[in-house]
């Protein structure tokens, strides 16, 4: 199973940057190889993703706890399983941890392209989705980082502004 860990240090508040994180379908906006998210329910969710090719799962959330961590693992689909931590640095700064695992596509040959750079290439792509999303946070304008605002950060693709908000969410 592949393992990749990669962090960033967002200014703004930990309550405000976990809530961005809980909105699972507006990860396309800021991760390039997500592509898309819709929620079953407040637990599950359906995921489509650009990473060597087309991959679709579902996951279930796991071990979210509020301000501090949220995680999943894949219940169909490519085995994934992974974690966000949120840890407050200071009263506008927060440090977000990312630990994704999954088992590669296409077997050995998945295995052989890890080892071979793979596993490099999607730390970078991670890491600089993850630099964007702290660049969008620090650049938003007043009321941009609350997720029930119409001026909210993500709104065009936002899960509020598709009426597809789960009971979690709000």
């Amino acid at each position: 199973m592949a393992e990749h860990h990669v962090s960033v240090t967002v200014n703004a508040p930990v309550h405000q940057v976990y809530t961005l994180f809980t909105h699972f379908n507006d990860f396309p906006k800021f991760m390039s190889f997500v592509k898309e998210v819709t929620y079953y329910d407040d637990q599950r969710s359906h995921w489509v993703a650009q990473i060597l090719g087309r991959h679709e799962w579902d996951a279930i959330n796991e071990n979210w706890i509020e301000d501090r961590q949220i995680g999943w693992r894949s219940t169909s689909g490519p085995e994934n399983t992974g974690k966000v931590k949120f840890l407050s640095t200071g009263p506008d700064q927060t440090l977000v941890d990312v630990y994704i695992h999954y088992t590669p596509p296409a077997g050995i040959l998945g295995e052989i392209g890890e080892k071979l750079g793979g596993d490099n290439r999607f730390d970078t792509v991670l890491q600089e989705d993850l630099n964007h999303f702290a660049r969008m946070v620090e650049q938003a304008p007043p009321g941009a980082l609350d997720p029930m605002s119409s001026h909210y950060l993500f709104q065009s693709h936002s899960a509020v502004a598709q009426g597809t908000t789960t009971d979690r969410q709000k």
